[in-house]
């Protein structure tokens, strides 16, 4: 079954809720440092600091965002060895005594995640890492868990979850597809 999950409209709103989730439990904005996670968590840690900016005047969307790329801390590098290295890219101040957001479209086992938590202790010492997440589908294999959600979407495994955005795919949209409407998997 294919369905679409998440429209356009839903997808704004739940970045918006998200970044005043991230506001209210840091207190504010002035430790932030959003940091995406390649392909598709990019350009949502850049639409989430740009909500973020709406609502605190002093806080710098672009000199608060940046990429975060894992590549090279994945533990599956031995079946798939030919990845592409991307680019990591951190805001001027760094991420030294920051709070540090990670932000991905799809959480699923909790190994890009585990990847991304080894790649930012290579880069400095935040004073603390959260996880923000536009679809958290579940089937977790680490003790990991999303501090914010932008939709929990229960899924079975033989189903996948895509994810569209506007700044790749040209239109934003959350998918679903696979044997049952019953879970999702994901290509993120």
């Amino acid at each position: 079954m294919t369905g679409t999950v998440l429209g356009a409209p839903d997808i704004g709103r739940a970045l918006t809720r998200i970044a005043h989730e991230i506001l209210e439990r840091n207190e504010g904005h002035e430790s932030l440092v959003l940091l995406g996670i390649p392909t598709r968590g990019v350009p949502l840690a850049h639409r989430l600091a740009e909500r973020i900016g709406d609502v605190e005047l002093g806080f710098d969307a672009a000199a608060r965002t940046g990429a975060l790329d894992i590549t090279m801390y994945r533990d599956d590098l031995h079946r798939q060895p030919t990845r592409p290295i991307g680019e990591t890219t951190l805001p001027p101040e760094g991420i030294d005594d920051r709070t540090v957001v990670l932000v991905d479209d799809v959480f699923h086992t909790g190994r890009t995640i585990r990847a991304a938590l080894d790649a930012v202790k290579d880069l400095g010492r935040p004073r603390a890492v959260q996880l923000a997440v536009l679809v958290d589908r579940g089937h977790r294999e680490l003790p990991i868990r999303a501090d914010f959600v932008g939709k929990n979407l229960p899924t079975s495994k033989s189903e996948r979850v895509h994810v569209h955005l506007s700044e790749i795919d040209e239109t934003d949209e959350v998918l679903i597809s696979g044997s049952s409407r019953t879970g999702a998997g994901e290509t993120a």
